[in-house]
């Protein structure tokens, strides 16, 4: 299967993956080898999901998809979850793709066995985030840690910076707009640099979020963000 061929799938699933971030997932699941485990932190309806999940069977890969489906506004708890396990179904991936409808901090406390490739697109709240950032101790040598929502949320940056800045858990490699990339290495001094260069980026971004939810529109067109949605 072609990229183009898996996004034309995942893109008719609700979310808010951007096809060159959706590219970046598919890249970097086609790196695995056959036996590969791929984990998912914020599934939501599948999104994200049906882009590893088609490039995990493709080489013989599988995704744990690990989402406590909330209720709520926000997130639609068990319609939500309804509607992944029906994404998943019409992308047929239900033998690839084992959901583990819980917390993600939970689920970590059984968790055994090595992760080849993490994705974190959970709650952006700091101290989730860095519940999240755990399952980095699971990571094989050589695996990438890919994570939405960075430099444009103040609890995704915050908890980024610290396991970088303070911690020097990961080091920065890239970022497709808000999706960084990541691998468990000692940061150098030249990896600090660069992920604080994103800094002026990311307060343009927050900024943007800020002007939406005012109405602030004059501040909008300044920035030129004729986007209905937030930076992602």
């Amino acid at each position: 299967m072609r990229f183009e061929d898996a996004w034309a799938l995942a893109d008719t699933v609700g979310g808010w993956l951007t096809e060159a971030q959706g590219r970046l997932l598919w890249d970097s699941a086609r790196h695995l080898t056959p036996g590969g485990r791929i984990v998912e932190i914020g599934s939501h309806q599948g999104r994200s999901t049906v882009v590893l999940g088609l490039a995990a069977a493709s080489v013989g890969a599988r995704v744990t998809a690990i989402d406590p489906f909330v209720e709520g506004a926000m997130f639609g708890g068990q319609s939500t979850r309804a509607k992944f396990e029906a994404n998943i179904a019409a992308a047929g991936l239900t033998g690839v793709v084992d959901l583990l409808p819980m917390k993600s901090q939970d689920a970590l406390t059984t968790w055994s066995g090595d992760i080849d490739l993490l994705y974190i697109d959970g709650k952006h709240d700091y101290w989730t985030v860095v519940d999240d950032l755990g399952w980095t101790e699971h990571l094989s040598l050589g695996a990438l840690t890919l994570i939405h929502d960075s430099f444009c949320s103040v609890g995704v940056t915050s908890a980024l910076l610290h396991h970088v800045l303070v911690r020097g858990r990961l080091r920065y490699l890239r970022r497709e707009t808000t999706m960084a990339v990541f691998d468990r290495a000692a940061p150098t001094g030249a990896d600090r640099k660069r992920l604080m260069a994103e800094l002026p980026w990311f307060s343009r971004n927050v900024t943007i979020k800020a002007a939406r939810r005012l109405h602030a529109t004059p501040v909008l067109k300044a920035m030129k963000h004729d986007s209905p949605y937030d930076p992602y």
